[in-house]
C-alpha cells in the first residue's frame, strides 16, 4: 500500500494516544517509553532497526488508535490514493488467486496432515460454507458497485449484510441439526462456516472500497484475511493433527482480520456514508432477490454433486473430486480477475446508448478470452498438471485422467456462466435469469441422484458437466431476448 502522504511515526502507538489524551485534558503527558525517546530524534536509525512490514503495522495501529481516539473512522482524511488501474489489477488478481485457492491449499494440508478421511470431511464442511457465504452475500456486490449514482447509502448496505449473514448462521445451525452431525463433523461446521460467513461480511467493506475506486485496498485486505487463515489453520493442524480445532481457529483468525483491517480500512478510505433508512434497506432485499435466489441456487447446482456423494460414497471421494475441480477453479479465477475489476466501467458504457456496439464488442472478446484461458489450462493439466496434482495430495491422480479433461470443460463453461450473469446485473435485468437456474437445479439434482448411485465418482463429474452446459445454453439464449427488448423499447417500431 502506498499512501498519497503520510507523517513519520516516531512514537509507538500507545505513547502517541497518551500524548493526545493529555493534549485533551490539558495536564503533563508522561514520559514516553525509553525507547521512543531514543529513537524521536533519530527517525533514519529507528527506520533502519526496524524492518519494513514492522513499520507498516506500526502505522496502522498508530492511525487505527487515533481514529478510535477521535470517535469516528468514517470521519477522517483518507491516505490513498484512487484511480490506480495497474495497482487495482495486481491486488485483485492477489486477493482472488489467495481467496480462490484457500479450499485447494487447505485440503491438501488436510490430507497431508490428517488423511484423506478426515480431509474429506473438512472439505464437505467448506462447500457447504461457500454456500451461506453465498447467503450471506445475498448476491449485492455487483449491484454495489455498479451503483455509481449511490442511490443506496453504504450504511444501508452495511445492515443488509449484517442481517443476510445473521440468516445464512440460522441456516447452517438448522444444516448441521438437519444432518444429525456428530460432534466432531459438527464442530468442524462450526470454525468452516464462521469464517465463510466473515468474507460473506467482509464482502459489502470490499465492495465499498471498489466503489470507491480503491479496488487494490479491497485485493490487500482479501489477501491478508485469507493468508492469516491459511497460516492460523496449517499452525494448529501441525500440533493437535486435530482438524476440529484447527477450523476454530481458522474461524477465530477470519474474525481477527475482519475488525482489525477489513472493516476500519473500509470506513478510512471512503466517504462517510449518509444515515442508513429501512426503505433502502427493504429495497436491497427486493431487488438483489433474483440476484440472490440465481447465484445461491448457481452454487447450490456446483455443490449438489458433493451432498449426493456424501449419503452415497465414503467421504475420501470429496477430496478427489475437489483435487479434479481445481483446474475448473483456476479457470473462473482467471476470467474473474480480467472482467471483474472493468463492472463499473462496463456500466457507465452500457449508460450510454451510443456505446452500445463497444459494448457489444467487450462481451465477445470476454468470450474468446474465456475459449483461450480453457485451452490453455487443459493443455497444462495433460501435460504436467496431473502428475503434479498427484505429487501434492500423495494420491494417483491417473486414473482420473479424463474426468480431469471433463472438469477443465466444465471451468470454461462456468466462466461463462458468470460473466454473462455479471452482464445481465449491469443490464438490470437480474429477474429474468431465477427460472433457468431453477430448471438447471432440477437437472442437477436428478442426474446426480442418478449417476452417483450408478458409476460413482464418475456419475457426479459428468452430472456436474451436463447441469452447467445446460445452464450456459439456456443463459446465452435468455441474454439474446433482453437485448431484443431492449432495443425494441428503444425503437417500438424495430423487427
Amino acid at each position: 500500500m502506498t499512501p498519497m502522504k503520510r507523517n513519520t511515526v516516531s512514537l509507538n502507538p500507545l505513547d502517541t494516544l497518551r500524548l493526545k489524551l493529555a493534549e485533551r485534558r490539558g495536564t503533563p503527558a508522561a514520559s514516553p517509553s525509553r525507547a521512543a525517546r531514543a529513537n524521536a530524534g533519530h527517525p533514519a536509525a529507528r527506520r533502519r532497526r526496524q524492518p519494513y512490514l514492522a513499520r507498516l503495522v506500526n502505522q496502522w495501529w498508530t492511525r487505527l488508535l487515533q481514529s478510535v481516539y477521535k470517535g469516528s473512522l468514517s470521519e477522517q482524511e483518507e491516505e490513498y490514493e484512487s484511480h490506480s488501474a495497474s495497482r487495482d489489477y495486481v491486488w485483485n488478481t492477489i486477493g482472488t488467486t489467495v481467496w480462490g485457492m484457500s479450499l485447494p491449499i487447505l485440503s491438501i494440508i488436510a490430507t497431508q496432515l490428517a488423511g484423506t478421511e478426515q480431509a474429506g470431511m473438512f472439505s464437505l464442511a467448506f462447500s457447504t460454507g461457500m454456500l451461506l457465504m453465498y447467503a450471506a452475500n445475498y448476491g449485492v456486490r455487483n449491484f454495489q458497485v455498479s451503483d455509481i449514482d449511490e442511490t443506496h447509502a453504504f450504511a444501508s448496505y452495511q445492515i443488509n449484510r449484517w442481517s443476510s449473514a445473521a440468516a445464512a448462521l440460522v441456516l447452517g445451525i438448522l444444516y448441521c441439526t438437519v444432518r444429525d452431525y456428530q460432534p466432531y463433523m459438527a464442530t468442524i461446521c462450526a470454525g468452516v462456516y464462521l469464517f465463510k460467513l466473515v468474507d460473506g461480511i467482509a464482502d459489502v467493506y470490499e465492495g465499498r472500497l471498489q466503489q470507491a475506486d480503491k479496488l487494490y485496498l479491497a485485493g490487500i485486505s482479501q489477501t491478508l484475511r485469507s493468508g492469516a487463515v491459511f497460516l492460523i489453520f496449517t499452525l494448529f493442524l501441525l500440533v493437535t493433527h486435530n482438524i476440529a480445532v484447527a477450523s476454530v481457529a481458522m474461524g477465530v483468525a477470519a474474525v481477527a482480520s475482519l475488525a482489525l483491517v477489513t472493516i476500519p480500512l473500509a470506513l478510512l478510505e471512503t466517504e462517510k456514508s449518509r444515515r442508513w433508512r429501512m426503505e433502502e434497506v427493504v429495497d436491497l432485499f427486493r431487488q438483489c432477490f433474483p440476484l440472490f435466489a440465481a447465484l445461491f441456487l448457481f452454487n447450490l447446482i456446483e455443490t449438489m454433486p458433493k451432498l449426493v456423494m456424501e449419503g452415497s460414497l465414503p467421504y475420501e471421494n470429496q477430496i478427489y473430486f475437489n483435487a479434479l475441480y481445481f483446474p475448473s477453479q483456476s479457470i473462473q479465477i482467471i476470467i474473474g480477475f480480467i472482467y471483474k475489476p472493468q463492472l463499473v466501467r462496463l456500466a457507465n458504457i452500457w449508460s450510454n446508448p451510443r456505446k452500445r456496439r463497444r459494448f457489444d464488442l467487450i462481451i465477445l472478446a470476454m468470450v474468446a478470452v474465456i475459449v483461450g484461458v480453457t485451452a490453455a489450462v487443459g493443455i497444462l493439466m495433460a501435460t504436467v498438471g496431473i502428475p503434479f496434482t498427484s505429487f501434492m495430495y500423495g494420491v494417483d491422480f491417473e486414473q482420473f485422467r479424463f474426468l480431469c479433461y471433463l472438469m477443465v470443460i466444465a471451468g470454461g463453461v462456468i466462466a461463462a456462466i458468470d460473466f454473462l450473469y455479471a452482464i445481465v446485473t449491469v443490464l438490470r435485468r437480474q429477474g429474468s435469469v431465477m427460472r433457468l437456474y431453477l430448471l438447471a437445479f432440477v437437472a442437477v439434482t436428478a442426474l446426480s441422484l442418478v449417476l452417483v448411485n450408478l458409476i460413482g465418482l464418475t456419475g457426479a463429474v459428468v452430472s456436474y458437466l451436463a447441469s452447467m452446459t445446460f445452464l450456459l445454453v439456456l443463459l446465452v439464449l435468455e441474454y439474446l431476448n433482453i437485448r431484443r427488448a431492449i432495443r425494441k423499447e428503444r425503437n417500438p417500431f424495430s423487427s
